[in-house]
């Protein structure tokens, strides 16, 4: 199939057309969800998983296809639009193409030059990998923009709190670059002494102090024909920065107690998690140095703010757990994929994989379940539970509960769309309308006049 694993937007009110188009691109393989309005187009994109391409219509009942455009133009790794406009829209559909839009068709239309426009947009994309940092929006968003600055030689900075997966982004980053042969130089800034940084980073000649036996080459020189990672940055030394600062403007350093210029041959990636810019303005960091290290940003978000990507995390993590161990638990158990969920994660992933990590040690059934992930919980008389108690609901009632919020969170994502939230849970449409009547969900009122 054409658009196998492929993700798209479709703006059309007209009903008649907008369903003869998500037919075909669904026969194509492709997952289409169809907005109605610019009102529903907005919210969905602000709130949806990241598209490949927009198909939209110019003239909507709410607005103008222009409006959603470039709503989408301002926000993080906006995706091509293909506009469909009538003869009398064309100067502005060809103004939209010279604003940024991907390409424009001139109703009535053929649907095979419909597909090959559709595909030129994709261009490469058509042969997307499997998720690796996450299956979240905020993750697959992430993921695309490491592989588009990839392609450059751009200094970047990663920021996000203790434990989110910053050096995980920043290994990723460099595999899909052009230096993916050679060496990742990891150093983190705060966990050397301030005294021994310096001659870590820069190497040091025989004799240049006490105990410099040796010449040693430092992390700056290692990474040649591949990328320094620096993280923790902003602990370095105002002396360190002013050193850094030089490497960066001039390619160049020296070692410690050394003459000669060496040439910097990697791409510098620098991680923190504090803010940088509030350390400027206190003065504990170089405003210069800032600017220098931050030509890219990337934040990494919390995992409290991406629940989608808990589970999916905890089974990766298990998954390598069990390849390392001769015997571990079958995987989780429902229980424990339920606490899970309810967790706030303040260390973040680091946290998540350190509890699953003990869970597979310690764990004395063949399923994970909550007390060997959270055994902080337990106490003299058995396990206390945040919901848990006199009032513990039954299974069926649990089971109901869970269903119910996961097809609402299908409906959500695809903006009320029912076949293609089937699609998301691999029922079909009659199974879901049928979950839907039995656990009291309403049908939007798009479906309903279907």
């Amino acid at each position: 199939m054409l658009l196998e694993k492929i993700s798209l937007g479709l703006i059309e009110d007209d009903p008649v057309m907008g369903e003869s188009l998500v037919q075909r691109l669904e026969i194509e393989g492709a997952t289409v969800e169809w907005w109605r309005s610019v009102g529903a187009a907005r919210r969905a994109i602000e709130k949806g998983a990241p598209k490949d391409v927009i198909i939209c219509d110019i003239r909507l009942p709410d607005g103008c296809g222009e409006d959603v455009f470039i709503g989408a133009a301002e926000a993080t790794n906006p995706p091509p639009f293909l506009f469909m406009t009538g003869y009398a829209d064309v100067d502005q559909a060809v103004r939209l193409i010279r604003s940024g839009a991907g390409d424009y068709l001139v109703k009535p239309f053929d649907m095979t030059d419909f597909l090959d426009r559709v595909m030129r947009l994709i261009g490469t994309r058509t042969g997307m990998q499997q998720p690796t940092l996450g299956v979240s929006a905020a993750m697959a968003s992430l993921e695309t923009l490491l592989l588009r600055i990839s392609r450059s030689s751009s200094n970047v900075l990663i920021t996000g709190e203790t434990g989110v997966g910053k050096e995980v982004c920043a290994r990723y980053l460099h595999r899909n670059s052009a230096v993916a042969e050679g060496p990742f130089v990891a150093v983190n800034c705060a966990a050397i002494p301030e005294e021994l940084l310096e001659s870590e980073l820069f190497g040091h000649e025989k004799g240049a102090f006490s105990g410099a036996v040796n010449r040693h080459l430092g992390y700056a020189e290692r990474a040649k024909g591949g990328t320094l990672f620096l993280d923790e940055i902003g602990e370095l030394s105002p002396r360190l920065q002013s050193k850094l600062l030089r490497l960066i403007d001039s390619r160049t350093f020296s070692r410690v107690g050394g003459e000669a210029t060496i040439q910097f041959e990697g791409r510098l990636l620098c991680a923190t998690n504090v803010d940088l810019r509030e350390a400027v303005r206190a003065g504990r960091f170089r405003d210069d140095l800032f600017y220098r290290i931050n030509v890219v940003a990337v934040e990494v978000p919390p995992l409290r703010a991406r629940p989608d990507d808990v589970i999916w995390l905890a089974e990766q993590f298990l998954s390598e757990m069990a390849d390392q161990q001769e015997q571990s638990p079958a995987g989780l158990s429902e229980l424990a994929a339920r606490a899970l969920k309810r967790h706030t994660w303040p260390g973040n992933v680091r946290e998540l994989r350190n509890r699953i990590e003990r869970a597979t040690l310690l764990a004395l059934g063949p399923w994970i379940m909550p007390g060997d992930l959270f055994p902080e919980l337990a106490t003299a008389g058995g396990t206390e539970w945040p919901q848990g108690g006199a009032d513990f609901e039954p299974l069926d009632v649990a089971r109901d509960e869970a269903e119910r919020s996961h097809i609402l969170r299908a409906l959500e994502a695809t903006g009320g769309a029912i076949t293609p939230a089937a699609r998301l849970l691999r029922i079909s449409r009659t199974t879901m309308w049928e979950k839907m009547r039995r656990l009291n969900i309403d049908a939007p009122e798009t479906e309903r006049a279907v």
